[in-house]
C-alpha cells in the first residue's frame, strides 16, 4: 500500500473520531445499570443456592469488561467529548474494574505507539519472544518465556497479578498525577469493598466477586492476546516498522456474535481502533463498514481464534508465529536454518 493510500485511509477512518455525547450516556446507562442489577442478584440468589448466584456472577464478569471498554476510551480521550468528563467517568470504571486510569493511560498509549515495533517491546504489551532471541536465551530465560506464555498461566494467574499487583502499584518514576491517581483508585476500592463486606459479609462478598473478577481478567486478557497473536501479525523493527502497517496487519478483526460483541464493546474491530484510537467504540463498527480496505485486514473467529494458544514464537523471516515445538529443531541445531516455508503474503503486501 502506498503513503499516499495509507494516508488516505487515516483520514478515512479518522473523520469517525467523534464522540457522541448521547451514545456515551446511553452506553453507560445500557452498561452499569444491568451489572449493578445482576450482582444484587446473584447476592439475592445466595439464599436460593450458591450455584445459582456463581453463574449470574459470572454474567456480571461479562459486563465488567464492557464497563473496561468505556474506562479504555475514556483513557483516549474518546468517549466524551469533554476531557474532564473523559477523565472523570474513566477514573470511576477503573475503580470498578480495578484498573488505576493515569497508570494505564500511559502505558496504553505506549502500547499504540509502539505495536509491532520490535525494537519497542516491553511496555503495555504481551511479551513476544522472536526465534532468534529464544534459541540465544539461556535455558532460565526460555523457561521463564514458556511459563509466562503457558494458558494456565497466563489466563488462570494472569487476572490475580494483574489485579492484586501490577495494578496496585506505581512504576518507578511515576510523575505526581499519575501516582496519587493509583492511591485514589486503590483507597476507593478498598472503602467500596469495605462498605459491602460490612453490609452483607465476606463469604457472600468473595463468592460473587470472585467469579466476576475472575471471568472478566481471563476474557479481558484472551480479547487483548489474541487480537495482536495470530498467524501473520505483523512485526518488524524501527528501520522498517510502519504505524499503518501496524494496525492494519498487526491487529485483527475478531468476528464475534453480536451478542459478545455487544459485551466487549465492539473491541474486535481492532484494527479500526489501533489505526484512530480516537474513534469511540460505539463507532468502530460503522467506521470498520464504510472503509473497504480495513474489510480485508485478517479475520478471526471464536473458532479460529484458538489456534493462537499454541502461537508462541515470533519468527522474523518468514513473518509468521510459530510453535515451541516448531523451534526444536533450531534448538538441536542452531545452524540448521530456518524452520518454517515463507508464509503467504499480507494484506499490506498484496
Amino acid at each position: 500500500m502506498s503513503m499516499q493510500k495509507q494516508k488516505e485511509l487515516k483520514k478515512n477512518v479518522a473523520s469517525f473520531a467523534k464522540p457522541d455525547t448521547i451514545a456515551g450516556v446511553r452506553q453507560l446507562i445500557n452498561t452499569l445499570l444491568p451489572f449493578f442489577l445482576l450482582w444484587f442478584l446473584a447476592y439475592q440468589s445466595l439464599a436460593v443456592s450458591l450455584w445459582l448466584a456463581i453463574p449470574i456472577a459470572m454474567i456480571a464478569g461479562g459486563f465488567v469488561i464492557r464497563i473496561f471498554i468505556i474506562f479504555h476510551d475514556c483513557t483516549h480521550q474518546s468517549f466524551f467529548k469533554n476531557k474532564k468528563a473523559n477523565r472523570v467517568i474513566g477514573t470511576i470504571t477503573g475503580i470498578l474494574t480495578l484498573f488505576p486510569f493515569e497508570k494505564w493511560k500511559r502505558d496504553h498509549s505506549i502500547h499504540h505507539a509502539t505495536s509491532s515495533n520490535l525494537d519497542k517491546r516491553g511496555t503495555g504489551d504481551v511479551w513476544v519472544m522472536t526465534v532468534d532471541e529464544y534459541v540465544a536465551a539461556t535455558f532460565w530465560g526460555r523457561l521463564a518465556y514458556r511459563l509466562y506464555r503457558n494458558p494456565i498461566v497466563m489466563f488462570g494467574l494472569g487476572p490475580i497479578y494483574l489485579f492484586l499487583i501490577s495494578n496496585r502499584f506505581n512504576r518507578k518514576g511515576a510523575k505526581r498525577r499519575e501516582r496519587l491517581n493509583t492511591y485514589v483508585t486503590n483507597a476507593s476500592v478498598a472503602i467500596l469493598y469495605s462498605l459491602i463486606i460490612w453490609a452483607i459479609g465476606w463469604q457472600a462478598f468473595l463468592i460473587i466477586q470472585i467469579p466476576i473478577l475472575y471471568v472478566s481478567g481471563t476474557l479481558g486478557i484472551w480479547l487483548f492476546y489474541v487480537q495482536h497473536q495470530f498467524e501473520d501479525s505483523y512485526f518488524e523493527e524501527e528501520d522498517q516498522w510502519d504505524f499503518v502497517k501496524a494496525a492494519v496487519d498487526g491487529s485483527s478483526y475478531y468476528k464475534l456474535p453480536k451478542i459478545l460483541q455487544w459485551v466487549s464493546g465492539s473491541i474486535g474491530f481492532h484494527h479500526v481502533h489501533h489505526l484512530s484510537p480516537r474513534v469511540p467504540n460505539y463507532k468502530l463498527e460503522e467506521a470498520h463498514e464504510a472503509t473497504p480496505p480495513l474489510q480485508k485486514a485478517t479475520t478471526i473467529t471464536l473458532l479460529s481464534s484458538l489456534k493462537s494458544i499454541r502461537f508462541r514464537l515470533y519468527d522474523t523471516d518468514n513473518k509468521t508465529f510459530i510453535s515451541f515445538k516448531e523451534v526444536k529443531p533450531l534448538l538441536r541445531n542452531p545452524k540448521s536454518g530456518n524452520p518454517l516455508p515463507n508464509k503467504q503474503p499480507s494484506l499490506q503486501e498484496k
